[in-house]
């Protein structure tokens, strides 16, 4: 990943981008236990986990949130099944959700029918509950990258996100991040995931628009701020 940057954030500033992920098929509900506390220790904004771990344990006076995938990973899912999923979750403590459109449906420029998809989960997130869209950048072209998120912002996404970290075609660029920012403009926020594995490509991401970001190996991550320059040396 290129990660040439002129943004520069210490690890305390970057952790509070962070959503701490963990979305693999085998995780347990001690591995999530373990996510809670670790993402309280780097100080991270919030967890990404499954709809299967809630409800989940905070610890009172945490600073952190939850977030939990919808359609997850392919989007292949009824807007209908979508929405019971988001709701559910929603009412088991979820603050945020991370929803997949019908990627097939973005490349044939069915823009309409993304539109429509993501407007049935955005009715049932009442605020303040935030509502993410995974586009999955790397599957799509530019044009297709512009449709998807014109059709999520206009459904009422708060952020538009690049990718599941599940494709084949691969995750977050700075170019997709970037392309995703010229396009939403203040309408909507940017998360780039996928793929975001050391400190130079967070700072990357985030000079490239991203408010918040994806990331499961987050310790690993945050450890590389101690080699970062200030401004200017990137």
């Amino acid at each position: 990943m290129t990660t040439t940057t002129t943004t520069f954030l210490d690890a305390a500033s970057v952790a509070r981008y962070i959503d701490h992920t963990l979305l693999l098929p085998g995780a347990s509900a001690d591995d999530v236990t373990a996510l809670v506390t670790e993402a309280i220790e780097l100080g991270a904004y919030s967890i990404c986990v499954s709809p299967s771990m809630l409800p989940l344990r905070i610890p009172a006076g945490a600073d952190l949130k939850v977030a939990v995938v919808c359609g997850f990973p392919s989007g292949k899912h009824h807007s209908a099944i979508k929405a019971a999923e988001a709701a559910l979750s929603i009412e088991q403590g979820a603050d945020e959700i991370d929803m997949v459109i019908d990627i097939g449906a973005a490349k044939a420029g069915r823009f309409t029918e993304v539109q429509d998809d993501v407007a049935a989960v955005r009715a049932v997130i009442p605020a303040p509950g935030v509502l993410k869209v995974i586009i999955e950048s790397a599957a799509l072209t530019d044009a297709e990258i512009v449709g998807a998120c014109q059709a999520a912002v206009a459904a009422g996404a708060d952020f538009v996100k690049t990718s599941t970290g599940f494709h084949p075609a691969g995750g977050a660029t700075v170019h997709a991040v970037r392309l995703m920012k010229q396009t939403v403009g203040d309408r909507a926020e940017i998360k780039a995931s996928g793929g975001v594995r050391s400190f130079d490509d967070a700072l990357a991401m985030i000079d490239a628009g991203a408010t918040r970001l994806g990331v499961s190996g987050s310790a690993a991550l945050l450890s590389g701020a101690t080699s970062a320059e200030p401004a200017g040396s990137y």
